[in-house]
């Protein structure tokens, strides 16, 4: 049991490290890539609109934290 909780908490850490805002960003997308594709829309699009949109909100929190710890 040990083992298993050990492995799940590496495995949270590896996704979701030290943003949840930018894991739930790319888990939604999955999800609208997966809806998508279930209604046999062609889904490659969604993703790089969505990647662009997450690395500017991380980017823009980031350069908001760093502007408030000054």
């Amino acid at each position: 049991m040990r083992r298993v909780r050990i492995f799940l908490a590496g495995v949270w850490e590896f996704v979701v490290g030290d943003d949840w805002r930018l894991a739930l960003g790319v888990t939604l997308t999955l999800g609208l890539i997966a809806l998508l594709a279930a209604a046999s829309i062609t889904a490659w699009w969604a993703m790089p609109p969505a990647v662009l949109a997450l690395l500017w909100l991380s980017i823009r929190r980031a350069a908001r934290d760093a502007a408030g710890s000054r």
